[in-house]
Order: structure tokens, then sequence, then C-alpha cells
């Protein structure tokens, strides 16, 4: 008798599977079709035997490089970035996304500059555009760096997205992907102790569902992918959904379950109704600043992510220091 498809499986018909994670081992056993690099995860990175190589060439060749050793750490932090990111494209048939430096996301040329910068080393590491991702913090600096990009044919991944006005103010951008983050979401009302009676009430799968909804009402191209779950029931939910990006603990799970796993979201017919102006600088102001929930998620986001960035070049400084 053969066995019933694990929901992974079924998940895979019905959404592009993304592995949240750096970890070359596990994206080899479970197979996404994309994966993603930041700061934390090339940290980890450093530690892993797979990786050893890279890291030994290129504190090697930091000897090379002019400046202080700030200066310099924040140099091979880059290039092993893009050695790591280059690593999983190997892995992965679709693309990586790899994260603009977090303190610069108020900052729209200097995101600009860093996104030209990683695609060219990647394009000079033989890895095309085409497989990347610049993953840029949501804020209307980001925004504007990557409506930019996108005219460049610089595709970007819009992340830490927590409300409606953001995620428009992405597709109306141009912008290639948002990631809207579901468990923080929750995080941010049970810790107010608004705990949901059932998956269908938790504010995080409300979100996802509702700007999926409206994107694919407006036939926007922008792609909508699910991310920070913190159960497969928020995934099993969201089944459907373009794209979802799942660590490797709730993949493991995914691939361990049977039993049916019913299709979600799907597209409806495009709407060619009324649409409210668009999104402008002083709306998204207003927006975010009466959305309590998303200005602090926003502003803690964009500071957990420039810590682990202090962090990685901290550590690679005194790598360098102890050589």
């Amino acid at each position: 008798m053969t066995a019933s498809p694990s929901k992974l499986e079924q998940l895979r018909d019905l959404s592009v599977v993304v592995a949240d994670t750096g970890d070359a081992e596990a994206i080899a056993r479970l197979k996404p079709v994309d994966c993603t690099t930041n700061p934390t995860l090339v940290r980890k990175a450093l530690d892993l035997p797979i990786y050893a190589d890279l890291v030994e060439r290129e504190l090697e060749r930091a000897k090379d490089l002019d400046g202080d050793v700030d200066s310099i750490a924040r140099q091979v932090v880059d290039r092993l970035t893009v050695g790591v990111g280059r690593k999983l494209a190997g892995l992965v048939p679709g693309r990586v996304s790899t994260e603009v430096d977090a303190d610069l996301s108020f900052d729209t040329e200097a995101t600009i500059a860093k996104a030209r910068q990683f695609i060219e080393m990647y394009q000079d590491a033989g890895v095309s555009r085409e497989r990347v991702l610049i993953k840029i913090a949501a804020t209307w600096e980001g925004i504007r760096a990557a409506k930019e990009l996108q005219r460049e044919d610089i595709d970007c991944n819009l992340t830490l997205i927590f409300n409606r006005t953001q995620a428009i103010a992405c597709a109306e951008a141009g912008v290639f992907l948002i990631s809207p983050f579901v468990g923080r979401i929750l995080d941010w009302h049970v810790a107010r102790g608004e705990t949901p009676a059932t998956i269908d009430e938790d504010p995080g799968v409300r979100f996802v569902r509702d700007v999926y909804t409206e994107f694919k009402r407006r036939g926007s191209p922008t792609v909508v992918m699910g991310a920070s779950f913190r159960s497969t029931a928020q995934i099993e939910a969201l089944a459907g959904c373009d794209r979802l990006t799942i660590s490797p603990d709730l993949l493991e799970k995914l691939a361990a379950e049977h039993g049916e796993l019913p299709r979600k979201l799907a597209p409806g017919k495009n709407d060619d109704g009324a649409f409210a102006p668009p999104v402008d600088a002083e709306r998204y102001a207003r927006d975010l600043a009466d959305d309590p929930m998303a200005t602090e998620k926003l502003r803690d986001g964009i500071a957990a992510f420039a810590k682990d960035l202090d962090a990685l070049r901290a550590t690679i400084a005194q790598r360098l220091q102890a050589r």
C-alpha cells in the first residue's frame, strides 16, 4: 500500500516552499525552491565545516585589504555573505535572498548602492542577478530604494511587513516580493493577552490572507511570501499563498505529518473597481503611526537585524586580530 503524501509534499503543490535558513545540509535534505542568508545565518556558518574553506579563504584574503580592522571586517562580512549565498545558490533551483545592511534602512541612496554592490559581487562569483533577491526593510526609504532597484532589474524582497499600507506601498513600487511576518504579529497580540481562539482568528494569518486577497484583486504581480511562522498550523492556514518561507524544524514537522492539506488561499478575479490614491510618504507615516503593532515590530525588527550585523562584524574583527 502506497503511503499517503506528507503535508510538506502536498504544500509544495500549493505554494512555493522557501527555506528560512543558511544551513546547507538542511537545504540539501529538504529541497526548498528558494533560501535566504542574513548576518545571523552567516555568523552560524562560521563554525560549520561546509563553510570552513570559504571562511579561511576570506580571512586570508583580508591581509590584502586596506583600512583599519573595523573597515576590513566590514569588507570580509560582505564577501562571506556573498560566499554563503553562492554556496546556497548551488543547492536550490530558485533564488537566494540577501539582506542589505539593516543600519541603512532609513537611507535610500545608501541602500541602492549596497544592493548594486551585492549584485556585482554575485555576478563576479558566477551567480546571475536573476538568482538573487535583495532583502530590504520596508521603511518608506527602503521602499523608495526598491522602486529604483526594480527599474534596474534588481529584484527585491521587502521584509518586516506588518501593515496593510506598507504592503500596498510595496506593490505600487513594483517590488518583486514582500515578506509579511505572521509569527511576530501573533507574538505582539499574545503579549497583550489577546490569544486567538482558533487559527482563523490568528492576527498574523488574517493579515497575510488580507494582503494576498488585496494583491490578487489589484492584479499585482508582487509575490506574497508568508514568513516568521510559530507553528505548522499557521503554515497550513496559508496553504496556497504564493510562497512560504519556513524554518527547517517546521519543514521537518510537515514532512513527518500526513493527512489532507486543503488549499486555503487561491487567486480570485481581478477587480477593476476604484482604488485609493497611491500611497505617499505622508499616508505611509500616518498609517504606521496609527498602528502601534506595526510601528513597534518594524522598529524592533530593524534593531535586531542591525544588532546581528554588528555581532557578525565584531566576530570577524576578533578573528582578524587573532591571526
